[in-house]
């Protein structure tokens, strides 16, 4: 209990200057700790989901089926069984305007499918620079916190005819705080955006196998 209200004291005490930033590092805190629950929620469902359609899609069931299914369910809007649906739609329909030409109509069903992945990519990624941002700026505006607090610790021993350590050590101790708060916020932020840039990348790569291998079956069908 001493030890809080000891901190509280600390910040409480601290300079105009010194409590804005304070301020803002825990603003950035919390909003970066809202954003990476969100996003862990997020790419674990498209985990999940991916891992769904890829065993439901090589079952070997019909695809026209699937394709009606998916269209039928809200949830098939995204991740993988977003990108099987925009290409299997295109081509369907190409297929009807381009009878003869097989290639016009890989083409195309490729071009949506990259559509339908660029979208999906944005939207795991949604936060990530935020995330980077915080970290990689916390700990400079908090050593700038402290930097501040230190030069008005010492600007007040101008009218002190003794110095002592006892008139400048409480201004340091408020003004390192601002150190302490920016590594709060940046540490946690920094470990997020690395794993899920990781876990983002390896979804990209699923999403990127999944469409070579439709686009090779595809034109398996288009051939027959």
């Amino acid at each position: 209990m001493t030890s809080d209200l000891s901190l509280f004291s600390l910040v409480l005490h601290a300079s105009f200057v010194v409590q804005l930033v304070l301020l803002v590092l825990l603003a950035a805190s919390v909003i970066s700790w809202t954003m990476i629950l969100d996003r862990g929620r997020i790419i674990a469902k498209a985990r999940k989901t991916a891992n769904a359609f890829e065993e439901r899609f090589w079952s070997g069931g019909d695809l026209g089926a699937l394709y009606k299914d998916l269209s039928l369910d809200d949830k098939g809007s995204q991740g993988m069984a977003s990108i099987f649906r925009a290409g299997f739609k295109e081509y369907v329909r190409l297929r009807k305007i381009e009878e003869k030409d097989t290639m016009a109509v890989l083409q195309g069903a490729e071009r949506s499918m990259r559509v339908a992945m660029s979208r999906e990519m944005d939207r795991l990624e949604t936060h990530l620079a935020f995330l980077a941002t915080v970290g990689s700026t916390s700990p400079y505006v908090g050593l700038f916190g402290t930097v501040w607090g230190i030069m008005q610790s010492f600007h007040a021993l101008g009218n002190v005819e003794q110095a002592t350590l006892a008139l400048v050590a409480p201004g340091i101790s408020e003004a390192l705080v601002a150190t302490a708060i920016g590594l709060f916020a940046a540490i946690p932020a920094v470990i997020a955006y690395n794993r899920y840039s990781n876990q983002v990348e390896r979804l990209n790569n699923r999403y990127e196998e999944f469409m070579e291998e439709f686009s090779t079956l595809l034109q398996r069908q288009g051939r027959r």
